[in-house]
């Protein structure tokens, strides 16, 4: 696909290898060539084994921690600088540190701005992501951010599982206005969990905000990681008299005691998208892929159409 004078090409780092090959098929287009050979001391250097002079390259990599996903992204990207590439477009469906995107104590980094900086700094012309973990996440980059949304691929998915009395839930007061956009497309009610923690990754108490009763709760999330929140969420909405309880997230990161955590809590399923490599420990845990959205995404920048149009309505 592309023009003779700038055509597209995709690439793919090492750990996200699996999701690039679909977001080629999905365009019937080839994977680009590229290796990254490994020192013995651990350094990698990536490399791209074709061409890509005046190309749109994209180039897919989720950032998941440690800091090897983003350290190669940022050297794939310089090297597409230096092979002078027309446009170089990184596809982040999983952005990580992105929790970190504010001074919430004192003598703390604001890592997300720190790594939307070293980003711009690298060459990208154009950021795609997939649910950040705070829209305003956006702000933090000098250079334009498609933001893609799991609910265009997870709401459908909701509507044809025929449940009776859907209700969304929000795990805690800061998803009220993700959870909101669920509840107003699929046009159901909201109840909200308040929540304190103890310390990262900890929850203390918790109470919900709302009547279960009776009802087939859909818990709306931006990603799970030890799963503490949304089981100890899926738990007391079961004890209140939740008919059944399923979790929707955009990024399974699942960290520790995680599956093990689900496999044992009240949840019925939970869902999520491939933007970070999907782990099939368990039953409970489905997944559905955004290779289209991504292929759709990538093909409408690379042709300066409007993406907002796949997700309002």
């Amino acid at each position: 696909m592309g023009s003779k004078s700038h055509p597209l090409k995709i690439f793919s780092g090492r750990n996200t290898r699996y999701l690039t090959e679909k977001i080629c098929d999905s365009l019937n287009v080839d994977l680009g060539l590229s290796s990254c050979p490994v020192f013995a001391d651990g350094e990698f250097e990536p490399c791209y084994e074709e061409t890509i002079r005046g190309s749109h390259v994209f180039i897919v990599q989720s950032t998941p921690p440690p800091g090897d996903n983003l350290l190669e992204l940022l050297l794939m990207i310089d090297a597409a600088k230096r092979a002078s590439a027309y446009k170089i477009i990184a596809v982040v469906p999983y952005f990580g540190f992105a929790r970190q995107d504010r001074k919430d104590k004192p003598r703390v980094s604001i890592g997300a701005k720190l790594f939307a900086d070293v980003l711009s700094v690298a060459g990208i012309d154009r950021l795609i992501t997939l649910d950040l973990h705070a829209d305003q996440i956006q702000g933090f980059f000098n250079v334009p951010v498609d933001h893609l949304y799991a609910s265009a691929m997870f709401v459908p998915f909701i509507e044809k599982m025929g449940l009776d009395n859907v209700v969304i839930a929000s795990p805690d007061v800061g998803g009220t206005k993700r959870a909101n956009t669920y509840a107003r497309m699929l046009e159901t009610e909201m109840v909200i969990c308040h929540k304190t923690r103890a310390k990262a990754n900890v929850v203390g108490s918790m109470s919900v905000i709302g009547d279960v009763k009776d009802k087939d709760i859909i818990i709306v999330d931006d990603m799970i990681d030890t799963a503490g929140t949304i089981t100890k969420a899926a738990n007391l909405m079961k004890d209140k008299g939740a008919a059944s309880v399923r979790a929707f997230a955009a990024h399974g990161v699942l960290s520790g005691p995680a599956i093990e955590r689900i496999e044992k809590s009240a949840l019925t399923e939970v869902y999520f998208t491939d933007s970070i490599h999907p782990k099939t420990e368990s039953e409970k845990i489905k997944y559905i892929s955004v290779a289209d959205a991504f292929g759709e995404a990538i093909q409408r920048v690379y042709k300066n159409q409007s993406i907002s149009s796949l997700y309002y309505r």
